[in-house]
């Protein structure tokens, strides 16, 4: 075991823990005060600019996963890291030219609002709350156990104890603040994290005269060229193929990221903050493939693996080697404010689509009164932030790496599909709507229990039922193959003729 201040109370990591906490809380009385209406509680009064919510998206999508994961899996791998920075990167331009500006002219709070426009509400709008809350769940359970395990070795405090301080502070920024006081989380962490991962990139390049080629050399020195070269951590090109295809369009899937298009006033802003959101993201999945290599020589993945055999602790280490306990407190902070932050964002995705879904438009056929939407919201917020603690306690000690890839899965399998069809297809149809959201959410789910990930490296057995770790190459055309030929035999005439008031929408926004 590497000689470390991790896993011990650390002045700086708890005095900048206590700062996080005091500004965002005074982010979310203020944010509290303006929130009045459903519109500032979803849409936080879509008065976010692009920049902002271009800051605010890369908050809500750079997790703890990316910081800590990648840079770890590149400190433990190498070269094969990059196709997770590059895999989550690539989905932006997809985003960008498909999803950004029908999202935000069509609909109002939800993806489902997209979907259902011109479609029958109930059955649209219960399928796609179906995949909204089983997307927020599993990256919930992801973020939650990663979170106790986190602050538990950053902060030395019981993972329970942990789990239950990330759940009721997030509670208070969502149920008081709704989308105003998320956004503005989002956009502190989003600062923190990429001030943070710059600081760590270029302390680890000033040893190496600021030339990533001398860092590359000296990895290849010390560990082989092999470090340098694909095939360490992704040896099948077929699951490599299929996990690219699943990270570049889940992103156009995921429901946390697709809300915030709604918070800005047009579909020009909507399209400024994807182009903020991508440089954003592109730069810090590049810092992470530099902090990865950093960490590869000066850490060296024996002693990363000593403290946490995934690596996920790779990026403190080497903030401990560089700037010593006072940095590596800096960058504890930092990654606490990053989960919290991403499981507000998912919070209030999950809300939305308990209360705007299926509670106003399934339940109540879209005649609630705003203050009701306003109260069944908040407490949909505490339903699932209780949920959320309550996941993290019951999966702890769980191998739950596998729900992130699973989220993503879903997203592009079973949301995606229903999105690009609703918009740019004339003869889609309720049914086949229905039918591309479940038959891509549930092939993705029985693929993943059928997977290796599941069978050999979970359930202990020899072999397992599918042979691919990630399900994308097979559930993402299952669920576009499901939508096309459900609604190529359930014609809906009244679906079609609305289809030219989508165009006109589409083109030229509607007004809210």
């Amino acid at each position: 075991m590497p000689t470390t201040a991790l896993g011990q109370p650390n002045p700086v990591s708890i005095l900048f823990f206590f700062l996080f906490i005091a500004l965002t809380l005074g982010i979310t009385y203020w944010a509290a005060k303006r929130t009045k209406t459903t519109e500032h509680f979803y849409a936080a009064g879509r008065s976010i600019t692009g920049f902002q919510n271009g800051l605010a998206l890369a908050g809500d999508y750079m997790s703890a996963a990316s910081f800590l994961g990648i840079a770890g899996l590149v400190a433990l791998s190498g070269f094969d890291g990059l196709l997770y920075s590059i895999g989550f990167l690539v989905g932006w331009p997809v985003v960008m030219f498909l999803i950004a500006e029908p999202l935000r002219n069509l609909g109002k709070y939800t993806f489902a609002d997209v979907v259902a426009y011109r479609l029958r509400q109930v059955p649209v709008r219960s399928a796609a709350a179906i995949s909204t809350l089983t997307v927020v769940a599993l990256y919930l359970i992801a973020q939650m156990v990663g979170a106790g395990n986190l602050i538990k070795l950053l902060f030395g405090i019981p993972y329970e104890a942990a789990v239950v301080l990330v759940g009721v502070v997030m509670i208070l920024y969502v149920l008081f603040g709704g989308m105003v006081a998320t956004t503005w989380v989002q956009i502190v962490k989003a600062v923190l994290l990429l001030g943070g991962a710059f600081l760590l990139a270029l302390l680890v390049l000033a040893r190496f005269g600021l030339n990533p080629i001398a860092l590359f050399h000296e990895a290849a020195l010390k560990y082989g060229d092999q470090v340098l070269a694909p095939g360490k951590l992704v040896a099948n090109p077929i699951d490599t193929v299929s996990l690219g295809l699943a990270l570049m369009l889940g992103t156009a899937g995921l429901p946390h990221i697709l809300m915030r298009f709604y918070t800005v006033p047009d579909a020009k802003a909507a399209r400024t903050s994807v182009t903020w959101a991508t440089l954003f993201i592109g730069f810090f999945y590049l810092l992470t493939f530099v902090i990865g290599f950093g960490a590869m020589v000066l850490v060296g993945p024996d002693p990363i693996k000593a403290i946490d055999k995934g690596g996920n602790m790779a990026a403190p280490l080497l903030a401990e080697v560089l700037g010593g306990t006072p940095f590596l407190g800096f960058i504890a902070a930092v990654a606490f404010a990053t989960i919290l932050a991403v499981v507000a964002g998912l919070t209030l995705s999950g809300a939305a689509a308990l209360s705007h879904d299926l509670w106003v438009n399934v339940i109540r056929g879209g005649h609630a009164p705003e203050t009701e939407q306003l109260r069944v919201a908040r407490i949909a917020t505490l339903l699932l932030g209780a949920l959320a603690i309550l996941l993290g306690i019951v999966f702890k000690g769980q191998n739950v790496a596998f729900t992130v890839g699973l989220a993503f899965a879903i997203a592009a399998s079973g949301n995606l599909p229903a999105i690009v069809y609703s918009v740019f297809w004339r003869g889609f149809t309720t049914a086949g709507a229905v039918a591309a959201i479940l038959v891509g959410t549930l092939s993705a789910v029985v693929l993943i229990y059928l997977s290796p990930t599941v069978q050999v490296d979970i359930l202990k057995n020899a072999a397992p039922i599918f042979p691919l770790k990630n399900p994308g190459i097979v559930s993402i055309p299952l669920g576009f193959l499901a939508g096309w030929l459900v609604s190529l035999v359930t014609q809906e005439k009244e679906a079609e003729e609305k289809y030219l008031e989508v165009e006109r929408r589409l083109h030229l926004g509607g007004g809210d």
